[in-house]
């Protein structure tokens, strides 16, 4: 027995001695961590109440240079030579305005510089290197470094949470005209957060955002006056608060002229990379590489598509979306041939924009009844891209892919049939394409017939479905985030505040408590989710750290020596 308990004995040493080392490196890496990140955190806590303080001595200087203005203006009125001191008042007030501009130029440069660094971001220091490059921005009077700024201290998105702090951030801001600030005290004001609980205020507030150009505070005046929540409920006013925000959409949709790539199916596979995942695995993603490299032309162009538009963790890339497209048009896939097409319609870093490229593409797409490719070539006659504006060819040509179900082509049609391009003004017909356009979530057909049921064009008009069918429109294009855009990240910070917001709005409408309750199950799982996933990351981090102890092969090293005190002890036995 002896052996069996010196081995024991030599096993709790050594894990001891692993777990201590452990400790030790852990603690060393933790302290050089916080001390990094509380040297950025103070930086930017310094800078900002500074900033507060600096803004507050502008206004009281401000106040006594109108003071002075005002008394050296009266006193001038009864000295002679007005002339030349106006003169020299304008050449001190022109050196004024080049200042300011240098300043303001140097706090936009600071603040682009941050913006893009955050959205590059992959650790805590390079976060707080843009945070510091904000806070130094917002201290040159940039509004919207100052607007980063608050939002973080709302978030905690660096460093601590601090409500109060950006409260008076948000207020100041609010005073030189922020919508955006207006926006965030009227969602604080009108949840009790940081602030006195007040509907009236907060009514206010988002009234002002509203009128600043806020999309956010359009939407949720429109969803009060619409559910009378703490106003008169009113459809019409309801009705021109969502068409402001509606109208803003649509107005970038229709610049755009481009064709939806969602709309391609993507691959029918087990591992389907159209399905609803929002990251797509890193293995399955090489599988996938291989698949395109090996000539499966579906999975060629369903990875051209991702790296098109950035989908499921892909970084946009113009290149390997043309690179994957030409391989897949190559082996005769019509789809890839009108991508292809409308890669050179729109025009990138890999295919710059060039109309008789697109034209032949598209041809070659619709030479196969390709539907993405007719309607490409009906966009190429209808806005005379590399050919002259021809109605009837654009007409023949969205016929044509309508008839296959596209229904971006059964817009255009509808819409020649509304404006009355190139045929005669037929608003029931227009309706009708609208109509089948929209049963395929098609937006900007959702959007003008909200407007034909607003205005009662062709339609009975009926200001309820046209407010159903603004949201619809605005849901597809992912725009309502209602009164929870704000709170929607402060469940992962605080889930007690989480479960309020809910329960409030719960009893705000009496047909929020559905949803609700199963937001709140969900929020109750996501809390449990990611306490089980820590967990495992804490364990296997334990494990990771045995590599950098006892090198890559310390598991060889353990069986090892497992097997020679194994073989010890039967020796001994014997």
């Amino acid at each position: 027995m002896k052996p069996l308990s010196l081995l024991i004995e030599i096993l709790i040493i050594l894990g001891v001695t692993i777990k201590t080392l452990e400790a030790e490196k852990h603690t060393e890496r933790q302290k050089e961590r916080n001390v990094t990140t509380q040297v950025s955190v103070n930086q930017t806590q310094q800078l900002l109440s500074h900033i507060l303080e600096r803004r507050k001595l502008s206004k009281v200087i401000s106040k006594r240079e109108n003071l002075l203005d005002k008394k050296k203006n009266l006193h001038k009125i009864r000295i002679k030579g007005i002339q030349n001191k106006d003169l020299l008042k304008r050449s001190k007030n022109h050196l004024k305005t080049h200042e300011k501009k240098n300043f303001t130029d140097e706090g936009d440069q600071l603040f682009n510089m941050g913006t893009k660094i955050l959205q590059q971001s992959k650790s805590q220091k390079q976060k707080a290197e843009a945070y510091l490059l904000f806070a130094k921005a917002a201290d040159m009077g940039n509004l919207k470094a100052m607007e980063k700024m608050a939002d973080a201290l709302l978030f905690g998105n660096f460093g601590t949470q601090n409500i109060t702090a950006a409260i008076q951030l948000y207020e100041s801001l609010a005073k030189e005209g922020s919508y955006k600030a207006q926006n965030a005290l009227g969602f604080l004001s009108s949840y009790g957060i940081g602030m006195e609980y007040d509907q009236a205020k907060a009514l206010i507030y988002y009234t002002f955002g509203s009128a600043g150009g806020s999309m956010m505070s359009q939407m949720i005046l429109g969803y009060r006056y619409l559910s009378g929540i703490n106003v008169l409920q009113n459809c019409e006013v309801a009705l021109n608060h969502y068409k402001k925000v509606a109208d803003y959409i649509a107005d970038k949709l229709e610049k755009s002229e481009g064709i939806p790539v969602e709309k391609v199916r993507l691959t029918e596979r087990p591992e389907n990379l159209s399905s609803n995942s929002e990251i797509l695995d890193w293995d399955i993603y090489q599988y996938y590489k291989f698949l395109a490299e090996r000539g499966d032309v579906q999975i060629q162009v369903s990875l051209g598509q991702l790296h098109l538009i950035g989908r499921k963790g892909l970084d946009q890339d113009y290149y390997k979306a043309l690179y994957y497209f030409l391989k897949a048009a190559k082996a005769g896939s019509a789809n890839a041939m009108a991508l292809i097409g409308k890669m050179y319609l729109e025009g990138n870093a890999a295919a710059p924009q060039n109309n008789a490229t697109a034209f032949k593409y598209f041809s070659m797409a619709a030479n196969k009844g390709n539907a993405i490719g007719l309607h490409g070539l009906g966009l190429l006659y209808f806005y005379g891209k590399g050919v002259a504006v021809n109605y009837s060819e654009a007409l023949k040509y969205f016929q044509k892919a309508a008839e296959k179900g596209w229904p971006n082509a059964q817009f255009q049609l509808g819409f020649m049939y509304y404006s009355g391009s190139g045929v005669w003004k037929d608003y029931k017909i227009a309706f009708k394409y609208f109509y089948l356009a929209s049963q395929s979530g098609q937006p900007l057909a959702i959007y003008y017939l909200a407007e034909m049921y607003a205005t009662g064009t062709g339609v009975l008009r009926s200001c309820r479905t046209a407010v159903e069918k603004r949201l619809k429109f605005l849901k597809k294009r992912r725009c309502i985030q209602w009164h929870f855009s704000y709170g929607i990240e402060l469940p992962f910070k605080d889930i007690h505040l989480a479960r309020r917001l809910y329960d409030m709005a719960a009893q705000t409408s009496p047909d929020a408590h559905i949803p609700v309750f199963f937001a709140l199950m969900k929020l109750e799982t996501v809390h449990m989710l990611r306490d089980i996933l820590l967990f495992n990351f804490t364990m296997r981090w334990k494990w990771m750290k045995l590599d950098n102890i006892l090198g890559p092969y310390w598991d060889l090293f353990m069986i090892g020596l497992i097997v020679a005190v194994l073989i010890f002890l039967l020796r001994n036995r014997r």
